[in-house]
Formats: C-alpha cells, sequence, structure tokens
C-alpha cells in the first residue's frame, strides 16, 4: 500500500512500504526540521571532531625534532575524507641565543614547518620570550586507518634550551589540537 501526500499548490510526496517484512518508522520533526533522504553526507559537512589537550612542561636543546606531547588520532570514514587540523602549541619559550622551530606530523611526514617569532632570542645577555605556535591546515590523508596528528619542536641553533608548555609565570601552559574529519 502507497500513501500519496499532494502539496497545497504543486508536486506530491509517494510514501512506499518497504519490500521487506517487518515494521519500518520514519519520525518526522514536529514543527521545522529536515528529513534526509540518504545517508551520504554532501562534501564540506563535519563528519567528526576530535580533540586533545597537553600540558605537561618539554624542553630540549637539540637541533633534531622532539615531539611535545600534543597529538591527537582520527579515523576518516571515507579516504576521499580531508582532515581539518588545527593546533596550538602554547608556553613556546627559548632563552638567550636561540629561537624555536616547531613541526605539525602526519604519523611520520612532517606537513607544516613553522619558526615560532615570538619566542626568539633577544639581544642582551637576560633576554628571552615566550609565546605561542599554532594554525590550522587542511589535509588530504587518502586513507580510513587511524592517523595520528602530533607537534614537535627544536631548538634553533640547536645547543641551547627550548621549551614548550612552559611552567614558569605562576601556572603551565595548555596546547591543544582539534582534528575535523570533512566529507570530501
Amino acid at each position: 500500500m502507497s500513501i500519496v501526500l499532494v502539496g497545497s499548490t504543486s508536486g506530491s510526496v509517494t510514501l512506499q512500504e518497504p519490500a521487506v517484512a517487518g515494521t519500518t518508522v520514519l519520525t518526522l520533526p514536529a514543527v521545522t526540521g529536515t528529513v534526509l533522504t540518504t545517508t551520504s553526507p554532501k562534501a564540506g559537512n563535519v563528519l567528526q571532531v576530535v580533540n586533545s589537550t597537553y600540558s605537561t612542561q618539554a624542553s630540549t636543546s637539540s637541533g633534531t625534532f622532539q615531539d611535545t606531547g600534543l597529538s591527537a588520532t582520527i579515523t576518516p570514514s571515507s579516504s576521499s575524507s580531508k582532515i581539518l587540523v588545527i593546533w596550538a602549541i602554547n608556553g613556546v619559550y627559548s632563552g638567550t641565543g636561540t629561537g624555536v622551530e616547531t613541526n605539525l606530523v602526519r604519523t611520520s611526514t612532517q606537513i607544516v614547518y613553522t619558526e615560532n617569532l615570538a619566542a626568539r632570542e633577544g639581544t642582551g645577555s637576560t633576554d628571552a620570550g615566550s609565546g605561542t605556535s599554532g594554525g590550522t591546515y587542511l589535509d588530504s590523508p587518502a586513507t580510513t586507518s587511524a592517523t595520528t596528528y602530533k607537534c614537535q619542536f627544536r631548538s634553533r641553533n640547536g645547543s641551547s634550551s627550548v621549551t614548550v608548555q612552559f611552567t614558569g609565570g605562576g601556572g603551565a601552559s595548555t596546547s591543544m589540537m582539534t582534528l575535523m574529519e570533512i566529507a570530501g
């Protein structure tokens, strides 16, 4: 049996019973809203959001990139999805004679490099700088496997100590990362 709803000025909607035994329920919105007729998302829709924070201080004097501790993992539902990465490494601190360089890495591949200008060395013997390093990046990992994004840092000159999530000044700095799966 079919039910036909005729529009007030034109058109119609036909409700057809399922071809299988059992009961199917279609719940219509009370006053306003949209009834989805497909489970396929439209390109640009946000499919899932993952958020991560990290506040343990980390320091290095190495010129080789080290993990800050900030990371997040997302499993895309489609290989055509894009991942919008938003991150902020807070409490980026360098003493005199150096600056801080940071990386955004997908698994083990560098995808964004930044130099923290706010935390570059001062000119005096006791000058130092502190700031934030971060940004946004729309990535195309082309996978449905769990994918980890992480932030790294290193000493610009490879010998002076630099710090992230600096705990001086009365409290810990918290770094943040948000991953959003965007339908392709």
